[in-house]
């Protein structure tokens, strides 16, 4: 069972983005997390795309985890969006995204930024999970498949 409970709320996720390429998608999650956080969207976009000047986050299998540290955050927070169309993400087996997990953490959670990257690249890894992800017909119901049953039962 998945669950990403503690990073993602149910207002956190979009499930049909519009985004014509890797900078408009982070500007849209910039704003998106923004709105949610507090956090101002540039400086969200700011770390996204020097993070991403490393090597791309594009995790394969369509999905991607952008994910960066900005100042200002008290806990590791998770944003994700379901693409309407798939874009290319320059992603390590080349193929387009369209599933994206946001991750943005303080500057200073190390070990908790890995264990938050650590889970959500091992619900990425299971292929059934990611074509459930992109049949789900509802935010409730990639909430459920990304938290887990019990997470959307107890909200």
């Amino acid at each position: 069972m998945n669950d990403l409970s503690e990073l993602l709320s149910i207002e956190a996720i979009d499930d049909d983005l519009v985004a014509a390429n890797k900078k408009g998608l982070f500007q849209q999650l910039g704003a998106a997390a923004g709105r949610l956080s507090g956090l101002a969207p540039k400086a969200i976009v700011t770390s996204l795309s020097d993070r991403e000047k490393l090597g791309s986050t594009g995790f394969g299998n369509g999905s991607a985890i952008p994910h960066g540290k900005v100042p200002g955050l008290d806990r590791v927070f998770g944003y994700f969006a379901r693409l309407q169309s798939p874009i290319d993400f320059q992603a390590v087996d080349n193929m387009p995204v369209d599933l994206v997990f946001l991750l943005l953490s303080p500057p200073d959670a190390g070990a908790d930024h890995l264990k938050a990257l650590a889970s959500v690249s091992r619900t990425f890894r299971d292929k059934q999970v990611l074509a459930k992800l992109r049949g789900a017909r509802s935010k409730d119901a990639i909430y459920a498949l990304l938290a887990g049953e019990e997470a959307l039962n107890a909200a």
